[in-house]
């Protein structure tokens, strides 16, 4: 998808993370709404992650430690 591997790259580089697992990939008829890597929901390894470029929504799960991932999320994409 068009834009996610700078995301990846990212994602990458934590020192938290110990493995990226791509999931489904849903294609949207509607082209509008938030764009971006966005926090789902924490699961028992790591994270989900939601990666929206406008028309598509890929899922993304993170084997992590949670806490430091926590971290890590919020220093690189909330605060720039």
């Amino acid at each position: 998808m068009e834009g996610l591997e700078e995301y990846l790259k990212k994602l990458s580089g934590f020192s938290s993370v110990k493995s990226i697992i791509p999931g489904r990939i849903v294609r949207q008829n509607k082209g509008i709404g938030s764009k971006g890597l966005f926090l789902k929901y924490e699961t028992h390894t790591g994270y989900k992650l939601l990666y929206k470029n406008g028309t598509s929504v890929q899922e993304i799960f993170v084997v992590c430690d949670r806490e430091k991932f926590l971290e890590e999320f919020k220093a690189t994409f909330l605060n720039p």
